[in-house]
C-alpha cells in the first residue's frame, strides 16, 4: 500500500527562535514535511517559482517585503498553494489586507503548536483557521459593515447626491444639470431610489434618509 504523501510546508519567518521551534514543532508530525524555511519575503520571492509547498506559513512582520505583499505576489504565481498567515497583528485593516491579498487563514503566534498542526490540516481540507480573536474581529467587522450599508439603505455615491437636491428643494432639471445628465436619467435614478427606499414620493424619500427633513 502506497504511503500518503505528506503535506510540504514553507516557513517565512525573520524571528530565527520562532522559524526554529515551528520546524522542530511540524516535523513531528507524521503528514507533515518543511520543506524549506526563510528569514524574509525577498528570499522567499526569489525561491518561489523554484519549490513546491501546500501551505506556505507566512509571517507579517520583516524587514524589507512584509507577509501581505509576499502573498500577493505569490499566490497568483501557483494558486493551488495554501497561506496560512502567522502574526502578532490583531489589527483588522492587517486582517482583512491579507486575505484580500491571498491568504486562507489567519493565526497569532500565541497559538499552541497543537492548534497550529490543527489548523494546517483544516487548511488543506479546505478550512479558513482562525485564532478565536481574529475570527471575533472579522465577525465584528462584517456586523459593523452591514449595519452601516443598512443606514445607508445601499444606495450609490450618485443615488445620495441625487436625494441631497431633492432634500435641498432642487427641481429634476436643477438636479441634473448639478450632476451634468440629462433630466430622464435623473428620473430613472428616482425610480430606482424610490424601489430601494420602498416609497413613491420626494417627501418620502427625503424622510427615510434624512429623518430630521422631509
Amino acid at each position: 500500500m502506497a504511503e500518503a504523501r505528506r503535506t510540504r510546508i514553507i516557513i517565512v519567518e525573520d524571528d530565527a527562535e520562532i522559524r526554529d521551534l515551528t520546524r522542530l514543532i511540524l516535523q513531528k508530525e507524521p503528514g507533515l514535511f518543511v520543506a524549506g524555511s526563510f528569514a524574509n519575503g525577498e528570499d522567499f520571492l526569489k525561491a518561489w517559482p523554484t519549490i513546491e509547498a501546500d501551505v506556505v506559513l507566512m509571517d507579517i512582520g520583516m524587514p524589507g517585503r512584509n507577509g501581505i505583499e509576499c502573498v500577493a505576489e505569490a499566490k497568483p504565481m501557483r494558486a493551488s498553494s495554501l497561506f496560512l498567515i502567522t502574526t502578532v497583528f490583531e489589527n483588522p485593516a492587517y486582517i482583512f489586507q491579507a486575505l484580500c491579498a491571498g491568504a486562507s487563514g489567519y493565526l497569532l503566534k500565541n497559538t499552541g503548536a497543537r492548534q497550529l498542526v490543527e489548523a494546517i490540516h483544516q487548511l488543506v481540507e479546505g478550512g479558513s483557521p482562525m485564532s478565536p480573536a481574529i475570527a471575533r474581529l472579522v465577525v465584528d467587522s462584517f456586523q459593523s459593515r452591514t449595519r452601516e450599508r443598512i443606514a445607508d439603505h445601499d444606495l450609490t455615491p450618485r443615488e445620495k447626491e441625487l436625494i441631497d437636491g431633492l432634500a435641498q428643494g432642487l427641481m429634476y432639471k436643477e438636479i441634473a444639470e448639478r450632476m451634468g445628465c440629462a433630466t430622464g436619467t435623473i428620473k430613472v435614478h428616482i425610480r430606482n431610489v424610490y424601489d430601494k427606499l420602498q416609497v413613491s414620493s420626494r417627501h418620502e424619500a427625503v424622510k427615510k434618509v434624512y429623518p430630521g427633513k422631509g
